[in-house]
């Protein structure tokens, strides 16, 4: 079967994120599903705290597969969050992926940068120093 949200053959990480940003867009649209459609970007931010909750019961098990269904479960109901936000004019997930990608560079100053860290705590304290620093100039 042929999905009008896949514009083709998904092999790639990239190409399965895509799909899926796509599907979550593609739901909330006219061909897609009406309790979709129903949902604002805090709807589906409140659905992901249950999806996270059986995601880390799930890594408590030994049951790898089903470890790696719920986290596909919490990525895509984020992801309908961030296609909800978008259609609501809130922000769009592009920016969102490289606001978090330029955070996570910016914290690990201790691997990316000049601050050197030893062990896991001195990573934590570097993390927090520039938290700290963030949350000043904001």
């Amino acid at each position: 079967m042929k999905l009008p949200h896949l514009p083709h053959d998904p092999v790639s990480e990239a190409d399965w994120f895509e799909a899926l940003m796509n599907l979550c867009r593609y739901l909330r649209g006219p061909d897609g599903c009406p309790w979709d459609r129903e949902q604002t970007s805090n709807d589906f931010a409140r659905h992901s705290v249950g999806e996270m909750e059986e995601f880390l019961e799930a890594l408590s098990g030994t049951d790898h597969s089903h470890a790696e269904e719920e986290f596909g479960d919490t990525l895509f109901v984020l992801l309908a969050a961030g296609a909800a936000a978008e259609a609501e004019g809130r922000f769009n997930v592009r920016n969102a992926l490289e606001r978090a990608h330029e955070k996570m560079v910016r914290r690990h100053d201790h691997v990316f940068g000049d601050t050197k860290a030893a062990t896991p705590e001195d990573a934590i304290a570097a993390w927090e120093r520039i938290k700290q620093q963030e949350r000043g100039t904001k």
